[in-house]
């Protein structure tokens, strides 16, 4: 946080989104939809967009979100999803059915999954790192 001034209460965070000018928050996260063997209409990518955006409301350190859809099939279309977080951690899933959308939601789903189990993870290292609770948790040796 950074305070201005003497005795002044107005606090604001260090990083500025550059979503909107003004708005605080986590920065942008770069999203990019490629195809193979095929096209989506602008329609379906701003669909997939919207949804892949909501992975920034379980983890807001995520930097690049990557949809790769293979359209060489059809009646089958395969889904796979990259996605980039801080500090050098990727996330990837993989999807195959007939309904390209079904494809897309169950793909960000595993992913969900993944970016809850991680953030538990490292919320968890974090609780844990205190020395005084781990001195509290060990348990005490019987002498005889």
């Amino acid at each position: 946080m950074v305070c201005s001034g003497q005795g002044t209460q107005a606090c604001l965070p260090l990083r500025l989104s550059p979503r909107e000018p003004g708005h605080w928050g986590p920065y942008n996260v770069q999203i990019e939809i490629s195809t193979r063997h095929g096209h989506l209409s602008d329609a379906s990518q701003e669909r997939i967009k919207a949804k892949a955006e909501k992975l920034l409301k379980i983890f807001d350190r995520l930097t690049a979100i990557e949809f790769i859809i293979d359209l060489t099939v059809p009646a089958n279309s395969r889904v796979d999803l990259k996605v980039s977080a801080e500090h050098k951690h990727d996330f990837v899933a993989h999807h195959e059915s007939d309904n390209l959308m079904g494809s897309v939601d169950a793909v960000l789903h595993r992913l969900e999954q993944q970016l809850r189990k991680y953030k538990e993870k490292v919320q968890e290292r974090h609780r844990n790192n205190d020395p005084r609770r781990r001195a509290a948790t060990l348990p005490e040796r019987e002498v005889e």
